[in-house]
């Protein structure tokens, strides 16, 4: 009587311990497992959805950026190339912007910004995506500072970024300098192709590349660290999405990089801006050298 007791209770299991079964030799439980199936497809849906904000997000700062300080970009321009070849006769800020609102109208300032919101835009897109997949897999998300992660990532999101921008940026230096004889962003896309070649496109690639990978490893490890400083400093006022922090870890990081890498965007400017192409070695040598007589050497000697 007790065993067929005790059957009964055993038979009276077998539902619910059907259902408990381990699956494919796992230990798990198959309610675990359908449990863990499905936070796997929810992480992998977040992921997609953080990779496509990333992308759009990044875009449209990109665009923001490029277009509010276009202005400033054209004097950059202007002063670093010497005014035979449509540069500015100044070293002065002032007197660039005064010369070229005298000269050619405040329209002066924007020439070329079609050039660089078709570039900005899907480069910045490219950019700010690549980064945050890199810094998750390098465990720069992790706890801590880790400024070789976000280092790395950075360097590798500008070598993917660059190769849409640089074309673009090409034909947006053209546009920007004194008496360029384009009619617009086509025809200097046009001109350049038939009468340069495709290269002249990417002929200040390597310099790009040799001035935004130390430029955007001290961006961010410098944006990082300032943020994580700024947080130990005013804890109660600096949490992750305070504007404040970002444009003060912004700005000192923006500063110290643009320090480092100047006399590279020089010669990046020479490169693309040149119509006869010179050897990449020489151009270098060649801007690096004038640019020392012109603020060192020159300094010593002037007025004897």
């Amino acid at each position: 009587m007790m065993e067929t007791a005790a059957t009964a209770a055993v038979v009276a299991e077998l539902p619910e311990r059907i259902l408990h079964l381990p699956q494919g030799g796992s230990t798990e439980p198959i309610t675990d497992h359908r449990h863990h199936q499905h936070q796997h497809q929810q992480h992998k849906k977040e992921r997609t959805n953080n990779f496509t904000n990333y992308m759009i997000a990044g875009s449209v700062a990109g665009m923001v950026e490029h277009m509010a300080m276009f202005p400033v970009d054209t004097l950059k321009t202007r002063m670093q190339m010497v005014a035979e070849s449509g540069g500015s006769s100044y070293t002065s800020i002032s007197r660039t912007l005064a010369w070229i609102v005298k000269t050619e109208g405040p329209i002066g300032l924007y020439r070329g910004i079609g050039a660089m919101g078709l570039g900005a835009g899907p480069s910045h897109a490219v950019y700010f995506a690549v980064y945050e997949i890199c810094k998750e897999k390098f465990g720069g998300n992790s706890e801590g500072h880790h400024p070789l992660a976000h280092g790395a990532a950075g360097v590798i999101a500008t070598m993917s970024s660059d190769i849409v921008l640089t074309p673009m940026d090409v034909v947006k230096q053209r546009l920007q300098l004194s008496g360029n004889h384009y009619r617009g962003v086509v025809d200097c896309v046009a001109r350049i192709f038939k009468e340069e070649g495709l290269r002249a496109f990417y002929a200040s690639y390597r310099t790009t590349l040799i001035m935004n990978a130390p430029f955007t490893a001290t961006h961010f490890s410098t944006y990082e660290a300032a943020k994580k400083g700024l947080k130990n400093v005013w804890p109660e006022n600096t949490d992750e999405e305070n504007l404040v922090v970002h444009l003060t870890a912004g700005g000192a990081a923006g500063a110290l990089a643009s320090a480092v890498t100047t006399p590279m965007d020089v010669v990046k400017t020479r490169l693309q801006c040149q119509v006869s192409r010179l050897h990449f070695t020489y151009c270098i040598a060649y801007t690096l050298t004038i640019h020392f007589y012109d603020h060192f050497i020159h300094l010593f000697f002037s007025g004897k």
